[in-house]
């Protein structure tokens, strides 16, 4: 790692029922990833599923895959031509051409359910490993754009399709940003993991009933290692014993040069409190998010578009005001770029930066901003400064976004505000009951709050409280409050 390379950890916490993950560079909290039971994302998992109804209209077709709603596959998204995926709409046929009512398909979700909209879905099946993605129904060989050597690019390129002929694979490949530096032993490995687990799609594809889940991606422990870490990545903390075990025999066989940076997190204060991330959290489910300088940021998410204002609030420079407006701006851009990634917001993205006269000043603050976000993970694109001072920008939506998975619409306010869900509250309360066992001693615990949550803890939540009281050896007591806001709680030490 180079002496100005960020400086980069991980935290993984896991309660009864949510795992969470936070990325952290040089302490400063950059992405959130949260995974409840009951309610794990379905991006990359493979499904042999049914076609309910072909739309001509709409060149796109419904997929029955045994969920509540039917997923959405358009026709740019199905194989054809030997696995071909270079087609522009001029040379798609018609989705009638390519599937018909009663078909069984093997599709992958590549976007989750978001609203009241369905799963997206495409027949590009694609297996990732640490270095490597297998493309089964492609061929050829691409390379990560932020891999930018060219030397590196094409001794990748040759060794992976060196590989691929060796072993009489007949597919395609992809070899991620981490692959930079592999050894060929390295690629090799990827490469005879991915077939087996490909053999293994296969074979349950020929067993198993339409409208079934064929293959499931790994946990977010597990996605975690996978994904994000990389050469920057210094450790990795987790406070589970149990998943800590997991993931360490999980990079003892498939990724051995991380194993060492994996740490079993033992101290009383809650991993989370670390850094100050509870807060982090806390702060980006809120609208205006202040600036050092003194502006501030607005943040309104719809379902067409999340729109962003800049404000100079109390901040008054020292020289002029278009230097001041310039200093908010360039502030605001790394704010902005960092918001994103911890609110995974996605889609159309309008931002609206305080006016500035100079053109050098709007282009300093358009680098700015993009080489704020030369570390997100999700494809984006920013345009120039519009006409109206605006600049317009897209985020591939995939994940549902941190507001959505935490927050629901405030039946008080007729949903134009946002209140944490009854099973946000819940968590919460396991936290703070866990917080207060580490620190003080007592026999029993109060927990008073909204009716709905204290039913909620009866029924849907009641195995685990009961391991939490295991775990920590209290009994817990609940006792509804009818003044209580949903939101609203107290655990009162016994």
């Amino acid at each position: 790692m180079s002496e100005d390379a960020s400086k980069e950890e991980i935290l993984i916490n896991v309660t009864p029922s949510e795992v969470r993950a936070a990325l952290l560079e040089n302490g400063i909290l950059q992405e959130v990833f949260i995974e409840r039971e009951g309610r794990r994302g379905l991006i990359s998992n493979i499904y042999l599923g049914t076609v309910s109804r072909v739309l001509p209209g709409m060149q796109a077709a419904f997929i029955d895959i045994g969920l509540d709603r039917t997923a959405f596959l358009h026709a740019s998204d199905i194989t054809r031509n030997g696995g071909n995926s270079e087609q522009t709409e001029d040379d798609l046929p018609s989705i009638r051409e390519l599937v018909r009512e009663g078909d069984s398909i093997l599709v992958q979700v590549v976007k989750d359910p978001l609203g009241n909209k369905g799963a997206r879905l495409t027949t590009f099946i694609t297996l990732p490993a640490r270095h490597l993605v297998l493309l089964p129904k492609s061929d050829g060989v691409g390379i990560s754009a932020r891999i930018e050597d060219v030397e590196e690019r094409d001794r990748l390129r040759e060794m992976t399709e060196q590989l691929l002929t060796e072993m009489n694979i007949g597919c395609g490949a992809i070899v991620r940003t981490v692959a930079e530096g592999a050894s060929r032993e390295a690629l090799a490995a990827d490469l005879k993991y991915l077939l087996r687990l490909w053999g293994v799609v296969q074979e349950r594809c020929g067993s198993s009933a339409s409208r079934r889940l064929i293959h499931e991606d790994l946990a977010l422990p597990l996605r975690v290692l996978r994904d994000l870490v990389n050469v920057d990545v210094e450790r990795i903390l987790i406070d589970s014993e149990t998943d800590f075990t997991a993931m360490k025999e999980f990079a003892a066989t498939f990724l051995p040069e991380v194993e060492s940076k994996l740490e079993h997190y033992k101290r009383r204060r809650p991993i989370f409190d670390l850094h100050g991330i509870e807060d982090e959290i806390k702060r980006s489910l809120e609208r205006n998010i202040p600036l050092k300088s003194g502006g501030y940021l607005i943040f309104d998410q719809t379902e067409a578009m999340t729109t962003i204002d800049i404000n100079t609030g109390g901040y008054v420079g020292h020289r002029n005001l278009e230097e001041t407006i310039y200093r908010t701006n360039l502030e605001a851009a790394v704010a902005i770029a960092r918001q994103l990634r911890i609110r995974n917001l996605g889609g159309i993205i309008i931002i609206d930066f305080i006016d500035m006269e100079e053109a050098g000043h709007r282009e300093n603050v358009l680098a700015v901003l993009s080489q704020s976000l030369e570390k997100d993970n999700a494809r984006h694109q920013i345009t120039p400064v519009s006409p109206l001072g605006l600049v317009e920008m897209t985020r591939k939506r995939t994940r549902e976004s941190l507001q959505h998975i935490l927050c629901e619409d405030c039946t008080s306010c007729n949903g134009k505000g946002f209140v944490l869900t009854v099973d946000s509250v819940c968590f919460e309360i396991f936290r703070e009951i866990i917080r207060q066992a580490r620190q003080f001693e007592f026999d029993a615990v109060m927990v008073l709050a909204h009716q709905d949550v204290i039913e909620r803890l009866l029924d849907d939540q009641a195995n685990a409280l009961a391991e939490l009281e295991e775990q920590t050896g209290k009994s817990i007591q609940l006792q509804s409050e009818s003044l209580y806001l949903q939101d609203q709680f107290d655990v009162v030490l016994m």
